[in-house]
């Protein structure tokens, strides 16, 4: 059974279609990204999943159950952290999470648990006001998983978090996702969604455009390779001669050999003892992202 079956949504708001006629189904266990521009539509199509908004058309079914009119027998079975949340006031960490564990009837040892997990612990007699904007979003994240739901909905998780609270809570949201759970997350940090997805859904202008896995998606884009040869190793001469190299960049620290074939200008540098300080760069999902919705600038 799909976690999650999408036929053609639709959502407006008066003049703007922000949700445009989207089709997507979703397997039990995966871990989905949404990316896309700022008003891509990507914080709309996941509230009409959670049912938090109604579709003007179209429908959607989730964990075999259909999300609207609200419908109470799936609250318990999903988990949602959204883009801004709004926390009880005054209330410590510890007494936030344990009100939201007290609605879904778990206990507040669990509760604790999840203090733990998402490195807040030592911030637990911590108002909530007084939190650092980074902490408050992992304590959102702990809020959306105290009952540990099947599926997870989760809007720009780490946008708020240093490198390493980054880190640690992708090793957090990989952990819950082998264990059975379905995630389904918007980001706009490429490195994120190839680090974390088995699949992404790029959507621009209220339109899904490609879903794949990153690495299918990456495969498409049939971007060429960019080899880094130490300073002084290679002319530009010599390195335009080189049979697969369609272009050459010296900017007298470093030469930079283009090719749509890497493993054979590798060969003949290796071939010419030139590999010290080599490096390859191919295309990244961030290429496959800004060749699908563009360059320009997003409000």
């Amino acid at each position: 059974m799909a976690a999650i079956e999408a036929r053609d949504l639709t959502k407006r708001y008066d003049e703007l279609t922000a949700v445009d006629g989207v089709s997507l189904e979703i397997g039990d266990g995966e871990f989905v990204g949404v990316l896309g521009p700022n008003g891509a539509g990507k914080t709309t199509l996941l509230e009409m999943f959670e049912g938090l908004r109604r579709p003007d058309g179209g429908e959607v079914r989730v964990l075999g159950e259909p999300v609207w009119p609200r419908n109470p027998r799936l609250q318990p079975r999903i988990g949602v952290q959204l883009q801004a949340s709004s926390f009880f006031e005054r209330l410590t960490a510890r007494e936030q999470i344990h009100t939201f564990a007290r609605l879904y009837g778990v206990g507040t040892g669990p509760a604790d648990g999840w203090l733990e997990r998402v490195g807040l612990a030592d911030k637990a007699d911590t108002r909530v006001e007084d939190l650092s904007g980074g902490q408050a979003q992992r304590l959102s994240i702990a809020c959306a998983l105290v009952h540990d739901p099947e599926l997870v909905f989760l809007d720009e998780p780490t946008a708020a978090l240093d490198p390493q609270a980054r880190r640690n809570l992708w090793d957090l949201l990989s952990s819950i996702n082998d264990s059975g759970r379905t995630v389904v997350l918007t980001t706009h940090y490429m490195d994120e969604a190839e680090h974390l997805c088995d699949r992404v859904a790029v959507m621009d202008h209220g339109r899904i455009l490609e879903v794949g896995t990153p690495a299918a998606l990456v495969r498409g884009l049939d971007a060429p390779a960019r080899i880094t040869v130490a300073p002084g190793a290679l002319s530009p001469e010599r390195a335009a001669a080189i049979p697969g190299v369609t272009e050459t960049r010296d900017d007298g620290d470093q030469t930079v050999l283009v090719t749509r074939d890497p493993a054979g200008v590798i060969a003949v540098l290796a071939a010419g003892e030139r590999l010290d300080g080599l490096t390859v760069q191919t295309a990244t999902l961030e290429d496959v992202f800004l060749a699908l919705t563009g360059r320009e600038y997003r409000a």
